[in-house]
């Protein structure tokens, strides 16, 4: 006999079942036109607040090791910047909208998908809550690129570089960009252990999935991790660690609190 509907459907080792996969991307390329007006918003609202950024860094002691020169190699660098933040800000924006539509509507996206009728409606109060939380961990990721992230690893490259007798003359275009790829990277990567709960809690994914899946979640954790910093041990899990510990906190809350 071949494999059933069901068991086309979903198949032990995934994380997000097949259907519900689908009704997912369905539900966002339906909120494609809002989310594109969302990042326009960040787009250009970031542009002109992203000068006032970029001064406060070249006046900055803790971004700007002692010992290195930061040079502007052409008269459009600052303006590829600004362009940048303005995109990376108008990324974060679209995110916290998705995570806030997808507690709202999470369990009629994926009834619809397995052709459910579904009557409820999303809790106003536990959207609040959501929200708050979604803004808590995105100024906890800020604080924590703002307090160790990007002074450990800034420190850590302008001493690899003066180790080897090397001049720390660092591009203005490449060291901003390190700095708010940081940022971004611990603002959004803060929100998917939020988003994981909501996918929990909402039963689109379950419990065993993911725990079947530990060992591939914390690889592209680390993997994450080496593409946002130098390749050694301790900077991958600098970037990577707090968002695949904030994960396993949610594993383990979720057992305690699940009733069924």
């Amino acid at each position: 006999m071949g494999p059933s509907p069901e068991d086309m459907e979903y198949s032990p080792g995934d994380m997000l079942p097949r259907a519900e996969l689908r009704g997912l991307i369905g539900h966002i390329r339906g909120r494609l036109l809002l989310l594109t007006a969302i990042f326009l918003i960040g787009l250009v609202g970031g542009y002109p607040v992203s000068g006032r950024v970029i001064e406060a860094l070249l006046d900055s002691t803790a971004y700007k090791p002692e010992n290195v020169e930061v040079v502007i190699l052409h008269p459009m660098e600052a303006v590829l910047i600004r362009l940048r933040m303005g995109v990376h800000l108008g990324a974060i924006l679209s995110v916290l909208f998705l995570v806030g539509d997808i507690s709202w509507n999470g369990r009629k996206i994926f009834s619809e998908a397995k052709r459910v009728v579904y009557t409820g409606k999303g809790s106003l109060s536990g959207l609040i809550v959501i929200v708050l939380f979604s803004l808590l961990l995105a100024l906890t990721g800020s604080l924590y690129s703002h307090e160790v992230l990007v002074p450990f690893l800034l420190d850590y490259l302008s001493e690899d570089a003066a180790s080897a007798n090397l001049s720390s003359t660092w591009q203005l275009r490449s060291w901003i960009g390190f700095i708010v790829g940081l940022y971004f990277a611990s603002i959004v990567g803060f929100q998917v252990p939020l988003l994981t709960w909501i996918l929990l809690r909402n039963r689109i994914i379950n419990i065993d999935s993911m725990t079947r899946n530990k060992g591939v979640m914390w690889f592209l954790g680390m993997a994450f991790g080496a593409f946002l910093s130098p390749p050694d041990p301790i900077s991958m899990f600098l970037v990577a660690g707090p968002v695949l510990i904030l994960m396993e906190f949610v594993l383990i809350l979720h057992v305690m609190t699940n009733r069924d």
